[in-house]
């Protein structure tokens, strides 16, 4: 989990794999904190386990943040502090490939909070659906995980909540995987049987 360099972006189809989101105070992880932190472990394809937990952050959560969340400083004053979460949030993670919507910004603020409290990198490598979007549908306009949300016929019970962001952004990756699939089958010949 843990080396002397970070992980790096991926465009691969993987069946093992954990899907992560974070909610933050704000956009850098220099000054902000994380304030909710959610991932799915995805084996075979299939949620296999859940973990989510609110994080006490030491600053007040700005009212854009709370608007946007609906996670309120009251919501966080009796739960635990990054340091606690933290490690919990990692060993769940384990040694997996990460996947994520726009997972650079998750992995900036876990880096940043690694190194903080460990003086280490976070170095798990990492697949990011709005890169594989991109790729995949040039001609579309906007790749936002709510874009695929629509493009893919799929609900979010929850928006910018962490836990259903990750299960959103699992279905997501396992809709453009199967894309990515079915392209790298189309431009393999088919053996001559006869």
């Amino acid at each position: 989990m843990f080396g002397e360099h970070k992980g790096k972006s991926l465009m691969i189809c993987v069946d093992d794999y954990t899907v992560i989101d974070l909610e933050t105070t704000g956009l850098s992880p220099s000054v902000c904190e994380i304030i909710e932190c959610a991932a799915v472990r995805v084996r075979g394809g299939e949620v296999v386990d859940r973990y989510a937990r609110l994080v006490r952050p030491y600053v007040a959560v700005p009212a854009f943040i709370t608007g946007l969340t609906g996670i309120s400083n009251l919501m966080l004053r009796d739960e635990a502090d990054i340091e606690t979460v933290l490690p919990e949030f990692l060993d769940f993670i384990g040694d997996d490939i990460v996947v994520g919507h726009n997972v650079g910004f998750d992995v900036g603020f876990l880096c940043a909070a690694v190194r903080r409290m460990c003086g280490d990198e976070f170095a798990n490598d990492y697949i990011d659906n709005m890169r594989l979007s991109r790729r995949l549908y040039p001609q579309e306009r906007h790749h936002r995980l709510m874009d695929l949300e629509q493009r893919f016929g799929l609900h979010n019970d929850q928006a910018h909540r962490a836990l259903s962001d990750t299960i959103l952004t699992q279905q997501c990756y396992e809709r453009l995987k199967h894309e990515m699939l079915l392209r790298e089958m189309q431009r393999q010949p088919v053996a001559d049987r006869s």
